[in-house]
């Protein structure tokens, strides 16, 4: 099973790319990626104004109660313009995390302001190498005098700095510890250190973050959040899979287009047999990942119990396809797709980036043989 574009998603992806297409142009992209945050007071208004913020969580905490397929329809828009506003950290990795975690109080506090655009949230669920995931937590927290206090720091933090909010996995040192607790981390508080990241994708921007006797405040019960962690997970490998086929179908235009008006021996090189081929395996692997990723989003709203073997198959498949699709369409380009004015690379980098996000596919190949019992040698 995969998810059906349905007439609504249909309109709600050309309600979104049209948006995109009037705030968000190449030279609007260029100058938010000169910024630490990346913040677009416009584009998240808009954003948050259309309800896209709130898609995925539950009318009674003021979203507007549809799924994750609903956000992958925005992010699968989003990918195609290299999309730089926290969208994806907060409606994603900070909802689904408030959405997984049993703490009623929390989800009410917190998700009417993510939902309503009134607060960036994000996840900080990646150690100095990069994993994602719990056993990389280098977070402590300890309970002294009434209240919970945090040591340690996370790196590559999505949106760290421009986080209104940040959902801090860390490890518990109190008597009742063992296993990892989520605190919740307000932007102000005491003993927080934000610093930017410098890396490869100036479109997605990372933060270090070091706590300092930093105040937390506990969600869901102590030392019981690694299952929404890896809920989290796996729903942010799905919504990113999404995003990342956005970005390889407009890579896969940019080539198409450039082909058919491109001249050279006085024929567009669109008719020479190599670069029909380049094209048309660039097609094939958009289409496989759209398969994937369709199916991880499905799985995420209808088929839970699927969804870690359906995002791992989504992880090995997408972000490769990105990869290839976006370096097929510098070739196609030539030299001009190699210049720092041309979109090409932007959506090469991203796709890098991507790859390590959420897990390589080496660690998700990995996943996916112990899941369904198959010993790698």
């Amino acid at each position: 099973m995969i998810m059906a574009m349905t007439d609504e998603r249909h309109e709600l992806a050309t309600t979104v790319r049209r948006l995109l297409q009037k705030h968000l142009p190449q030279s609007e992209l260029r100058q938010l990626m000169s910024t630490d945050t990346a913040q677009h007071p416009k584009i998240w208004a808009y954003l948050a104004d259309m309800g896209l913020l709130g898609l995925a969580i539950p009318e009674q905490y003021g979203g507007a109660g549809y799924g994750w397929s609903e956000v992958g329809v925005v992010l699968e828009e989003a990918g195609r313009a290299l999309l730089c506003v926290p969208f994806y950290s907060t409606a994603v990795l900070a909802t689904a995390a408030l959405l997984a975690i049993e703490d009623t109080p929390a989800q009410a506090d917190l998700l009417p302001g993510i939902a309503a655009g009134e607060c960036i949230a994000t996840v900080a669920l990646s150690d100095d190498a990069g994993n994602w995931g719990t056993p990389g937590v280098a977070v402590r927290a300890t309970y002294r005098q009434g209240t919970w206090r945090l040591e340690g720091h996370a790196n590559y933090v999505l949106d760290g700095g421009s986080a209104d909010i940040v959902l801090v996995p860390a490890t518990s040192a109190a008597p009742n510890g063992g296993g990892v607790s989520l605190f919740v981390v307000d932007r102000s508080a005491t003993g927080l250190n934000t610093t930017p990241v410098s890396t490869l994708d100036l479109t997605r921007k990372q933060t270090r973050l070091e706590f300092h006797g930093t105040p937390g405040r506990l969600i869901g019960s102590e030392g019981r959040a690694g299952n929404a962690l890896e809920t989290v997970k796996n729903v942010g490998v799905a919504c990113l899979s999404a995003e990342q086929v956005g970005g390889a179908q407009r890579a896969l235009e940019l080539a198409v287009e450039y082909a058919k008006t491109r001249y050279q021996f006085g024929r567009p090189i669109g008719t020479f047999q190599a670069v029909k081929h380049m094209c048309a395996d660039m097609l094939v692997e958009v289409e496989l990942a759209r398969s994937a990723a369709y199916h991880a989003l499905w799985a995420a709203d209808d088929s839970p119990e699927e969804l870690p073997i359906a995002a791992c198959i989504a992880k090995i498949t997408c972000p490769e396809a990105y990869f290839s699709v976006a370096a097929q369409n510098i070739q196609v380009h030539g030299g001009i797709g190699f210049t720092w004015e041309h979109a090409a690379h932007l959506h090469l980098k991203r796709a890098k980036s991507g790859q390590l996000m959420l897990g390589d596919a080496i660690a998700h190949s990995a996943d996916l043989a112990d899941r369904i019992g198959i010993a790698l040698v």
